[in-house]
């Protein structure tokens, strides 16, 4: 990953890497991004998992009763198992 990283800063001539001590340096950034990344992601994850979902829960509600109703009526002629 950290190679990938390296390559691509290298193609772009952002980056030499004519010192072992840059490259050390972009590994350390390259680890540190990480986690960064991760915790952007666990945010927009975690706005997306709490948004309010009431619009569409009556219609779901009111759907979900009918079918508990229509399982729970007995037909004659059904066996039942």
């Amino acid at each position: 990953m950290v190679n990938l990283l390296i390559g691509w800063l290298r193609s772009l001539g952002l980056f030499s890497g004519r010192s072992l001590g840059q490259e050390v340096g972009m590994a350390a950034l390259a680890w540190l991004l990480i986690p960064l990344f991760a915790a952007v992601g666990a945010a927009i994850w975690g706005s997306w998992a709490a948004r309010n979902r009431t619009t569409g829960d009556v219609a779901e509600l009111a759907g979900y009763e009918k079918f508990r109703d229509a399982m729970q009526k007995s037909h004659p002629g059904s066996d039942a198992a």
